[in-house]
């Protein structure tokens, strides 16, 4: 048996009452440079968890606070180019089918932030259907995101801007994109395509897998790539190289069913290689893959609702159960996970939300270590977050490859850093960047390691 993996720091968290919490974001909220997270609140203010010397302070205020709402996922990307990300914050008052209050999208705008849906231009538009998470996707490759949000009962829907306006569309009709199903989470990554695909982990119905032509539009191949699952019930999903051949593959939870873990082929085909131990099923909601320790392999993080959380690492040539510490959480109501690396040690904190059964506080673990690492930063052209970029690491025996997140877990979306540990390795050959319109981009010289280094698109 493996030692125990997470340290509890819950401590850091000021003022940290129990509450009804749902999905996580991490974002630059207040244009310092610096990343906070967004928690969305269910009946109660959202939070914004900023660190200080001490820990996380919340100072949500204003409309960001979501006050009356019920909040259950939110992401981030910037819409219109100006090199600062919007926050969509989906409400949701019933299970499925249509909804009595609109979600919002707050813009910072004149010095100050607005609710996009809330202008008289958009109320046509807003979404009054039952929606589950959010993700973001770069459509055209040219740095400007759409909000995806995956309803339950209702069409899907893609938000985006008209540009030079603050009118919003929803392009989802145009592109066969507004099915309706039970759906669950989201995940846009260049999963298939250069570009960013769009895999949804759908209830009651099978999984749905968007390819990117590279001109915008999208054809669903889920079926034909063999990760439709039809009958099952989708939750978390995360994409990870599971076996470093530089292909992306995929690992999400069913609810109370077979967990999967999809190998992908060079023909962009899917095998489900799922050990006995990763897909025994659980009441799963959140799935996470970082690299927690930095010893340069991907750990898998199981979040479940009312029963024991589950960790598993690339042990001994294969995929095992971890043994995971402070982070176990028997009774914890988990609701959301997100990872970031928040205080400048670069040490990954996995931060858990709790709500839905009952009011719990949020929960904060790390993984102490003395290993290296490096953060790459890519920005897009307008210096905002490359959501969606591809990032490879190269060391003199050894490839990471890491997608900046755009949408994943379940209602979650994590900090928009390629994080890479690199065990005992000081020494990294080179960095490939690929982009959002499929180009590439690489740094033969990085600086060092256990850094950050930012890298904006050229």
């Amino acid at each position: 048996m493996t030692a125990p993996l997470f340290t509890n720091m819950s401590y850091l968290i000021s003022h940290n009452a129990p509450q009804l919490s749902y999905g996580a974001a991490v974002t630059d909220i207040d244009g310092d440079g610096e990343f906070e997270i967004f928690v969305a609140g269910y009946g109660q203010p959202s939070q914004i968890l900023k660190w200080t010397e001490q820990g996380f302070i919340n100072v949500a205020s204003g409309i960001l606070s979501n006050a009356g709402r019920q909040a259950i996922s939110v992401a981030a990307a910037d819409i219109d180019g100006d090199g600062r990300e919007e926050i969509y914050v989906l409400n949701t008052d019933t299970f499925g089918g249509r909804k009595r209050f609109g979600d919002r999208l707050f813009k910072w705008y004149r010095g100050r932030w607005i609710d996009l849906f809330a202008l008289p231009e958009n109320q046509h538009v807003q979404n009054l259907f039952a929606g589950r998470s959010v993700g973001v996707v770069d459509r055209l490759g040219d740095g400007r995101y759409g909000f995806f949000v995956a309803n339950y009962g209702g069409p899907m829907r893609l938000f985006e801007l008209i540009r030079d306006s603050l009118e919003l569309i929803d392009a989802a009709p145009e592109f066969d994109l507004n099915r309706v199903t039970g759906g669950r989470a989201v995940l846009p990554a260049p999963l298939i395509s250069p570009r960013m695909d769009i895999f949804l982990n759908n209830e009651n119905g099978p999984n749905f897998l968007f390819r990117n032509e590279g001109d915008g539009t999208f054809t669903e191949c889920a079926e034909d790539a063999g990760i439709h699952d039809p009958f099952e019930h989708g939750r978390g999903v995360a994409t990870l190289d599971v076996d470093g051949d530089g292909l992306l593959d995929l690992v999400y939870g069913n609810w109370d069913g077979p967990h999967r873990m999809y190998l992908q082929s060079q023909r962009h085909n899917f095998t489900n290689v799922a050990p006995p131990d990763l897909a025994h099923p659980s009441a799963v909601r959140t799935v996470l893959a970082a690299d927690f320790d930095n010893d340069g392999n991907d750990e898998i993080f199981f979040n479940n609702i009312m029963e024991a959380n589950r960790i598993f690492g690339w042990r001994d040539h294969q995929w095992q159960r971890l043994a995971i510490g402070d982070a176990l959480e028997p009774e914890g109501a988990g609701t959301g996970a997100i990872t970031g690396a928040f205080d400048g040690s670069g040490h990954l904190q996995l931060l858990i939300t709790h709500g839905e059964s009952i009011p719990q506080p949020l929960s904060l673990y790390t993984a102490p270590n003395d290993n290296n690492w490096l953060r790459v930063l890519p920005l897009t052209r307008y210096g905002a977050p490359a959501r969606g970029a591809l990032v490879r690491l190269y060391t003199e025996d050894h490839v990471q490859t890491r997608v900046i997140c755009a949408g994943s877990g379940y209602l979650c979306q994590m900090e928009p850093v390629a994080h890479f540990g690199l065990g005992r390795s000081s020494a990294v050959e080179r960095i490939e960047i690929q982009w959002t319109d499929g180009e590439m981009q690489i740094l033969t010289q990085p600086p060092g390691v256990n850094m950050q280094i930012v890298v904006r698109h050229d």
